[in-house]
């Protein structure tokens, strides 16, 4: 019998197709983070005042200074109010003058924006201020509940019709309602049409790396997970500056629309997980895909390895079963793009530590220093902008780390049956901290600490359980439910 490892090893296991298809699906990830363009660039508090233009049917060539004076109450620092203004009376302009006005309500008829850092945003779309606030922070849970729905959804439907279809559909899902949540004419339809693109998202987020690596050799098996996190990172820094220049929230999801139509091009092309299709019994076609990658590789395949293949799926069907950018004091496009930047080399050097030092002692390394820095921020004064931005992109360069190497660890710790699953569940559980950040940041209200202590104590606490792990460094990908139980 031979196990999938032999055939990569004979067929070629970092060829032209496993560098073709890795390209190929690596190029997405340069643009799901635009998905988070809506809700991350806005300005949550921007300067505005209620829409007064009642008093305009009385007095039409009323100045601007004026029209306030007369409309808009001012907070005890001598500045209009931003949430409140006059009950609106059928009064003539000079009587208005004269007695003034008393009775305040809230914004009847909308807000009036001004110095805008952005043309438009869902915040001034949808006003989004005063007593609506919280409902920014709920757009943004409803997209991570997506993502993790995502998750939920294609990691056992991968199980079941393939890694391909797994990665195809959630690639037009991201393509129609990108372009859905740009056209939206009110909120409660935002969220719907975001909490779908986010299926989209989690779904081949899950996907995109499980097809690459089952097809990559245990010798740089390793290139194929960080690789594809490397083009996510690249994508948070190309997000700032596509922002910087589109500063319109709607063009910039139609012009996301517009690159995942290329992707959804060619997204059907991309060949099935030889390693699915013989845990599936789906022999001959496995055989089919096996001679193409020999061939595209310039390896020659011998006829006994291919009856061994037979013997292999056998085998295998008897014993298997089956996330507060602008918040650090800095310029925002800045910030975005050092996150975007800063995760860069962190898979650079996460390819190095995986093969040089290990899963497991790598794993726990970044996980307990990462949260550390975190919680330093608690020791820098909130004045210090570039201390403070420092510790957090050093946090957030270690924890991505450590992110790179959990899609890569779950993968080798489950068998071919259940290892799409698995990597769903993994995928589940770390999009449930992107789920419940905006409500935890919500707790700031109470004390700017209570969020940082939450988020550092986190990925220490999970170093620490990471020792109870096997290191499955140099070892080949299980395909038998004893073959992954013998790591342990």
């Amino acid at each position: 019998m031979a196990d999938f490892g032999e055939i990569l090893r004979n067929i070629g296991e970092f060829g032209l197709f496993q560098k073709t298809v890795l390209f190929a699906l690596c190029f997405p990830n340069l643009l799901l983070p635009f998905h988070f363009a809506s809700v991350i660039f806005t300005q949550s508090d921007p300067e505005r005042h209620c829409n007064t233009d009642w008093i305009l049917r009385a007095a039409p060539n009323v100045t601007t200074e004026e029209q306030l004076n007369l409309t808009v109450p001012r907070e005890e620092d001598g500045s209009f109010s931003r949430c409140r203004m006059f009950v609106p009376v059928d009064w003539d302009i000079h009587d208005i003058r004269e007695y003034g006005l008393n009775e305040t309500t809230g914004c009847r008829d909308g807000w009036v924006y001004g110095s805008m850092l952005y043309e438009s945003t869902i915040v001034t779309d949808f006003d989004l201020v005063c007593d609506q606030a919280h409902l920014l922070g709920i757009a943004q849970t409803v997209l991570m509940a997506g993502i993790v729905a995502g998750c939920l959804v294609f990691g056992p439907f991968a199980e079941s019709f393939g890694r391909k279809r797994a990665a195809q559909i959630p690639v037009v899902l991201m393509l129609l309602f990108s372009v859905t949540t740009g056209l939206c004419p009110n909120y409660p339809l935002y969220l719907a049409s975001q909490f779908v693109a986010g299926i989209g998202y989690g779904g081949y987020r899950i996907n995109g790396v499980i097809l690459s690596t089952e097809w990559i050799g245990v010798s740089k098996r390793s290139w194929g997970a960080c690789i594809i996190q490397l083009c996510a990172a690249v994508g948070q820094a190309i997000l700032g500056g596509m922002i910087y220049f589109i500063r319109d929230w709607r063009l910039a999801q139609l012009v996301t629309a517009a690159q995942f139509a290329v992707i959804t091009f060619y997204i059907w092309f991309i060949p099935e997980s030889a390693r699915w299709l013989l845990d599936r019994g789906r022999t001959d076609e496995a055989k089919e895909l096996i001679i193409k990658v020999a061939a595209i590789n310039k390896r020659k395949v011998s006829d006994s390895l291919l009856e061994k293949v037979r013997l292999f799926s056998v085998n295998v069907t008897f014993f298997c079963l089956s996330l507060n950018v602008g918040n650090f004091g800095l310029d925002i496009f800045l910030t975005q793009a050092l996150f975007g930047l800063s995760e860069v080399p962190v898979h650079i050097v996460c390819i190095w530590l995986l093969e040089a030092v290990g899963r497991k002692a790598s794993l726990i390394t970044t996980l307990m220093i990462g949260g550390f820095l975190c919680l330093l921020i608690l020791a820098v004064p909130q004045s210090k902008a570039i201390a403070v931005t420092a510790l957090a992109i050093g946090g957030r360069f270690l924890t991505n780390c450590a992110g790179s190497i959990c899609i890569l660890y779950v993968q080798e710790l489950f068998p071919t049956s259940f290892r799409q699953t698995a990597s769903g569940l993994g995928s589940i559980f770390s999009r449930v901290g992107g789920l419940i950040s905006p409500l935890l940041n919500m707790l700031a209200v109470y004390h700017w600490s209570i969020p940082i202590v939450v988020y550092s104590s986190l990925p220490i606490l999970s170093g620490a359980l990471c020792f109870q792990l096997p290191e499955t460094r140099r070892t080949e990908l299980p395909d038998l439910t004893h073959q992954s139980e013998g790591n342990w």
